[in-house]
């Protein structure tokens, strides 16, 4: 695949702030980062329904954290909230405050109205909140001084796994799974039709993605729901499900592999992070590599670059660089959207066909639609 680290890149009025957070243990070196600044920054997560094992973005999320905390020598810790309401939410954050932590990260847009309120009440902590924004009584959007709002394009990873896919299988039926309804999972399903549609039109597959195989399960932690759901579908002839639904998607995997395990031929799309491992089944190696891939039902995954932007984002902490009350929306064009950087189940064919089609995506020739125009099934 086409990019290896993460660089974010954002527009603030006029001036326009760029940094990396690929970096080494030269990294506070080389640009002169106080030692006293790394001990001043203590890092928490409060992590969103579901666990830190998830599979996909509390776990994309916290792997981040503690590769930048390893990195820097910082004292870092998650706490789980007992539910997912906003008093739940601001019982964590206000114990992570309470025990030191003055820099703390939330996945999902859950938190929208705990950071708003967290925001201002310590205003002495930056925040940073992915796949939302602080959200107030009123039903505004208000990105504090202390803190990050940051956004993916996944409707564009969404539309490289479809295309992925489709070169791949070449015929059949495809589905869909999703958690909630909400625009971050709508944006996978999207690009992923848009993906399937681009390669029917100009690859010369044919693939078939029909209404009744596009299904949100309405949460994102019914393991079950997501191996039933998936069982419906492969009895039905699909022969790969997308599914962006967090635990539920352990489920789908779990029906894969099982069906897999007595010579059916059927795949998941993993979501957020590679889902590779979590597809292993049969003789599993005890570390993939490329001389000992095993064999999985993961086809490959529509990433979010989760754990990179924790990274960055803690780095510009250090540094002194934290860009405080932006809206970061990272894409194809930043690195932070794609297909895993090796993909196994995949042929050099398909690869490269994907490359190509990266590469287009990033110069502008190929347009995404984040909305669905009424043209895809909904």
């Amino acid at each position: 695949m086409r990019r290896k680290f993460m660089a974010l890149a954002f527009v603030s009025m006029m001036s326009a702030f760029v940094f990396t957070g690929c970096g080494s243990e030269e990294n506070a070196v080389e640009t002169g980062t106080p030692s006293s600044n790394i001990e001043k920054v203590k890092v928490g997560m409060v992590t969103d329904a579901g666990t830190i094992d998830d599979k996909s973005f509390n776990q994309g999320t916290w792997e981040g954290i503690d590769e930048a905390s390893e990195l820097y020598g910082l004292t870092h810790k998650y706490l789980k909230p007992l539910g997912t309401t906003h008093a739940d939410y601001m019982k964590e954050i206000n114990n992570l405050y309470d025990a030191g932590y003055n820099f703390i990260i939330t996945p999902g847009y859950k938190f929208e109205t705990a950071i708003y309120e967290a925001q201002n009440k310590y205003d002495d902590v930056n925040f940073v909140l992915i796949d939302g924004s602080p959200l107030d009584e009123a039903g505004n959007y208000v990105v504090g001084d202390n803190t990050v709002a940051i956004y993916f394009a996944e409707h564009e990873a969404g539309f490289l796994a479809g295309v992925a896919t489709a070169v791949q299988q070449q015929t059949g039926d495809v589905g869909f799974i999703g958690g909630m309804e909400i625009p971050a999972v709508q944006k996978f399903n999207w690009g992923f039709q848009q993906g399937i549609t681009y390669a029917n039109e100009n690859l010369k597959t044919d693939i078939q993605m029909k209404e009744e195989n596009v299904v949100y399960q309405g949460s994102f932690d019914n393991v079950p729901a997501g191996q039933q759901i998936a069982a419906q579908m492969y009895d039905k002839g699909v022969k790969t499900i997308f599914c962006a639904a967090g635990g539920v998607g352990v489920g789908v995997i779990t029906e894969a592999k099982e069906r897999a395990i007595v010579g059916d031929e059927v795949w998941v799309v993993g979501v957020d992070v590679d889902q590779y491992n979590d597809g292993l089944y049969g003789d599993i190696p005890e570390e993939v590599t490329d001389e000992t891939p095993g064999t999985s039902v993961v086809l490959t995954s529509a990433m979010k670059y989760l754990g990179n932007s924790a990274i960055d984002m803690i780095t510009a902490q250090i540094n002194g660089e934290f860009p405080g009350g932006s809206t970061l929306t990272l894409d194809i064009k930043t690195d932070s959207v794609g297909l895993p950087e090796k993909n196994y189940n995949l042929s050099n064919e398909t690869l490269n066909i994907v490359n190509e089609v990266t590469n287009k995506i990033a110069s502008g020739e190929i347009v995404v639609m984040s909305v669905n125009d009424g043209s895809l099934i909904k």
